[in-house]
Order: structure tokens, then C-alpha cells, then sequence
């Protein structure tokens, strides 16, 4: 695994949302209530970017079709249509003054 550096945590505050690719990793990093989340920035259900979703407490909720997931599982919460799979979640690792991920 290879440490791959995402935000200075000076530049991060509630409503943040910035995507990353990272080879074949396409990332969302979201701050909300102070709390930092890095999911797949597209929804597993038919990959609608996840950049305007709608975001409460820890559900994360896409704008296309209402699918909802839990942030910290990736657990599908609600589904519109057919099933689907979790949302992918990534660890946050902080080192030094950045935010990152292990990839």
C-alpha cells in the first residue's frame, strides 16, 4: 500500500467536497459537522457522481435516484429501484498537517 496525500486539514471545513482519481480510484472527500469521510465519488448504483448528494448525519443520499448509504459502512440505507452494492468507504490516515489515503 502507497500513501497518497488528499488536503492540507487547514483547507478542510463543514460543506467541503473535492473528488481525486487516483489510478482506478475515483475519490470523494467530504467534511460535514466536522467529520471527514472519503467514499467513491460515484453512486454504485448507476454511477451518478455523488458530488451534489445530499448529505445528513451519516447518510449520504444520491441526487439521481434517492439511493441512500450509511458513510461509515457503505451500507445501502434506501433504495429506489433495484438492488445494488455498498458504497465503497476509505480510510482517512493524518499525517502531519494532510489528510490522505492508503491505497
Amino acid at each position: 500500500m502507497r500513501y497518497f496525500s488528499l488536503e492540507k486539514l487547514i483547507n478542510l471545513y463543514d460543506g467541503y467536497r473535492k473528488t481525486f482519481k487516483i489510478d482506478e480510484h475515483h475519490l470523494l472527500l467530504i467534511q460535514e459537522e466536522g467529520v471527514r469521510f472519503l467514499v467513491e465519488s460515484f453512486c454504485p448504483h448507476r454511477e451518478h457522481s455523488l458530488m451534489d448528494a445530499i448529505i445528513f448525519g451519516d447518510t449520504i443520499s444520491c441526487p439521481h435516484h434517492n439511493y441512500q448509504f450509511h458513510l461509515s459502512s457503505g451500507d445501502v440505507l434506501q433504495r429506489s429501484e433495484e438492488p445494488c452494492r455498498k458504497l465503497r468507504i476509505y480510510e482517512l490516515v493524518e499525517e502531519g498537517r494532510e489528510v490522505g489515503v492508503l491505497l
